[in-house]
This record gives C-alpha cells, sequence and structure tokens, in this order.
C-alpha cells in the first residue's frame, strides 16, 4: 500500500522504514534547527532526539544517554513514566483546554489541587495554576505588592527567577540583565545565607523572593538558623515571604518540598519545573486569603489563557502519585550519597550537594566544558550553571537505579579524567 521509498524520495536524506512509512531524517535535520528555531545559545548541545524513557534518550541512530540532569531538573520520575502517561492519555480522550483558567469546573485541575492540599501546610491550600515557572514567580510578585500595598522587593545575588521582565527583575545575574533594562524599579539585593543583610527588610519591603536552595549559582544550601532568621524578619515587618521551589522541589532535596528542611513555611511558594512530570506547568501556591486579591480591585488582577490545561494537570497529579506510590523520597539520599562517593577525584575542587542536587567545582570553566563534552560523546549528559561556570551540575531522575548510577559516574569519573 505505502510502497517502498527510494533515497530519491528523501531528497538525498536517509530515512528509517516504520511500519512501512519511510521517516526522513530531514526531520533531525542541523540545518532547520539552526536557521528556523530561535537560537538561545552559540552553542546547543545539538543531540538528535527521536524517543525517552526512563534516565535513557535516545537519537535516530540509537545511541543512548543517561540524562543525568532529568531535562534540568523537569523529568523528576524519569522520562515518559508509565502512570504519568496513562494520566496524560486518559485526558486527551475527555478533553484539552475548554476556556481560560478559572471559569469552569475540571475535574483533573480540582484533583490536583485537593492533592496540593493534602502536602502541604493549611496555611498553603489555594493554588493559582500558571504554565511556567517565570509565571508562578511573576504572580507571586504581583500578588505581593497587591496584598500589602508596598513597592519594595528584596532578592539575592546570584538567583535565578526566569527570564520575564519581572522575573528577570529580581534575578541576580547582571550580565544576564544588562541588556534588557531597564527592569522593575525598588529591587534590592541581599547576600544569601548572611544574616547581617536582614536589616535591609523593612516595613517598606512588599516581600523578599529567594530560592530555598539557590540552584542556577551552583547549588547554594543555606543553612537552617538563616532560614528561620529569614522567617522570623519577614513576619515582624509584615512582609511576605516567596520561596521559589521551581528547581529544587517536588523532591529532589529528599523532602516533597526543600523549606522542609528548614522548619519554616513560606507566605508564597512557586513551583514548575518537576512539578508537571514532563509537561509544562506552573503553581503560585498561598492561602485563600491571598489569591482571592486577584479577583477583584480590579478584576482578573492575573489572568492566563493556558494555565491549569487540563493534560498538564494530569500529568503533574500523577507526578505527585508516582512519587508518593514508589516512596521515592526515601531513596535519594542514598542515591545522592552514592553518587557523591563515586564521583570523587583530586581535580574537584568542591562539591555542595542536597539530595540529588550536586555542583562540582574546577578550577576554570575550560576544564568544566570538556568534561561535559567528554560526558556527552560518550552517552552521559552532564551540564553547567549559567551563573557558576566553574562548576557542572547533575541531578537525576528520582527513579534512577543503582547500577545507572555506577555506569553514569564511571563515565563522568572519565571525562574529569580527560579535562
Amino acid at each position: 500500500m505505502f510502497g517502498k521509498a527510494s533515497a530519491g524520495n528523501c531528497r538525498g536524506f536517509p530515512f528509517l522504514a516504520v511500519f512501512g512509512v519511510a521517516l526522513s531524517l530531514m526531520d533531525f535535520s542541523q540545518a532547520t534547527f539552526l536557521e528556523h528555531l530561535a537560537p538561545t545559545s552559540p552553542n546547543p548541545f545539538l543531540i538528535p532526539i527521536e524517543k525517552a524513557a526512563g534516565v535513557f534518550l535516545y537519537e535516530p541512530n540509537g545511541k543512548a544517554y543517561i540524562d543525568m540532569i532529568s531535562g534540568i531538573g523537569v523529568s523528576v520520575v524519569g522520562h515518559r513514566h508509565p502512570h504519568v502517561v496513562e494520566a496524560i492519555k486518559a485526558q486527551v480522550d475527555k478533553h484539552l483546554h475548554v476556556m481560560v483558567y478559572g471559569e469552569y469546573i475540571q475535574a483533573v485541575s480540582n484533583k490536583l489541587a485537593a492533592k496540593l492540599n493534602t502536602v502541604l501546610p493549611a496555611s498553603l491550600n489555594c493554588v493559582y495554576l500558571v504554565n511556567s515557572g517565570t509565571e508562578a514567580n511573576e504572580a507571586a510578585l504581583k500578588l505581593a505588592k497587591r496584598a500589602t500595598g508596598r513597592t519594595e522587593i528584596i532578592a539575592c545575588f546570584k538567583s535565578y527567577h526566569g527570564s520575564t521582565h519581572g522575573s528577570l527583575s529580581v534575578s541576580g545575574n547582571e550580565l544576564k540583565k544588562q541588556s534588557f533594562r531597564p527592569l522593575l524599579p525598588d529591587v534590592r539585593f541581599i547576600h544569601f545565607n548572611n544574616h547581617a543583610d536582614l536589616a535591609l527588610i523593612t516595613e517598606k519591603t512588599a516581600c523578599v523572593i529567594m530560592e530555598t536552595i539557590q540552584g542556577d549559582a551552583g547549588v547554594r544550601i543555606p543553612d537552617k538558623a538563616y532560614m528561620q532568621a529569614v522567617r522570623k524578619r519577614c513576619s515582624e515587618t509584615g512582609t511576605l515571604l516567596i520561596l521559589d521551589e521551581i528547581q529544587c522541589g517536588m523532591g529532589r532535596t529528599g523532602k516533597l518540598f526543600a523549606f522542609e528542611h528548614y522548619d519554616i513555611v513560606p507566605d508564597i511558594l512557586t513551583l514548575a519545573k518537576a512539578f508537571g512530570g514532563g509537561l509544562p506547568i506552573g503553581a503560585c501556591v498561598a492561602s485563600h486569603e491571598l489569591l482571592k486579591l486577584f479577583s477583584h480591585n480590579p478584576m482578573l488582577g492575573h489572568i492566563t489563557t493556558f494555565g491549569g490545561n487540563p493534560v498538564c494537570c494530569a500529568s503533574a497529579l500523577a507526578t505527585l502519585e508516582v512519587i508518593e506510590n514508589e516512596k521515592l523520597l526515601a531513596q535519594v539520599e542514598e542515591k545522592g550519597k552514592l553518587i557523591e562517593t563515586l564521583i570523587q577525584h583530586p581535580k574537584i575542587k568542591a562539591v555542595r550537594r542536597i539530595g540529588l542536587m550536586f555542583a562540582f567545582d574546577f578550577e576554570s570553566e575550560i576544564i568544566v566544558n570538556r568534561i561535559v563534552a567528554y560526558a556527552k560523546e560518550n552517552g552521559v549528559i552532564c551540564y553547567w550553571f549559567l551563573s557558576h561556570p566553574y562548576s557542572f551540575r547533575i541531578a537525576p531522575p528520582l527513579t534512577i537505579s543503582e547500577s545507572e548510577i555506577k555506569t553514569a559516574c564511571a563515565v563522568i569519573i572519565a571525562a574529569i579524567e580527560h579535562a
């Protein structure tokens, strides 16, 4: 019926026969990627990905890679986890987008909100669903201004909160910001984990926004006394505390939410990345009392067309269920310690780890680039940090097995040797 495709039919490109249909490898053309998709970097990875499963990514030619970065913190339960895929398919069979956020009652978003309500503190009982992490932070910043009537925002040096104007305004990497000024006014910066700077939080401050664990700065882990002092100072001054757990949440640190390590509760919590289990969704979580402020003065004070997309909600709900049902949190520390034991080398200047979130420091950016390139060539994906180029990161899926860890770490050690 379909016939046999010839090289001429494929315009000179090789092809794969799939169920008798010629699939042109032109679909993976570097020229198309480089010329017709907007670039974000002068040196993209350029790995053609045909499929992914578990901790593995696959090229069309069958070459496999162990994904030790989870798609930058997204695939927390692995790629295409069967339970997540099943939930997505079941929702697709019901309906896709039907209305802008907040107008129709949809079972799957109700279930997701109810599930979050069972795993979060009582004061974080309401969720505004959006499409990404930066959107979650935008909503949080607006909510803080609306609730307090104040304009000053305090963020941390070396932080990363996203790339939109508002999120960029409170991110601490000036190199990434300077071409896009002017940004939001009344933003001040403090040093992460520095107690003295907390005096800058005053009754003029609408909010403090900070990552519970600084990710892009190279996995910077605060001490418990500092986080409790931040919470105390915000409470004293009527300042709302926003904790950005877009990268460090959803089990990455060994707790479902990283703030649980510090015995504090934020006023506003932002989630994304791993929250969707592979689909785009973010969340601004707060009390119902706070979030209802978006409904009046003005009405529709915050609005999104695609936020709370039902298919993305199904994926997020299923991801939470996998973390719970497979008891993944109980395995995080053991796996993290194993990786830390296996990746030891004299060239490593420092290691920072919490759970399955790592930064390895080296003498120079050149060495880090060589390590990342060698590992990629030999089937393991690790990556660097935007704001700390002397380190490389790994943050594998929580579902990674002991044998997969050992295989990946052997390649990383070889990469360090060859660097």
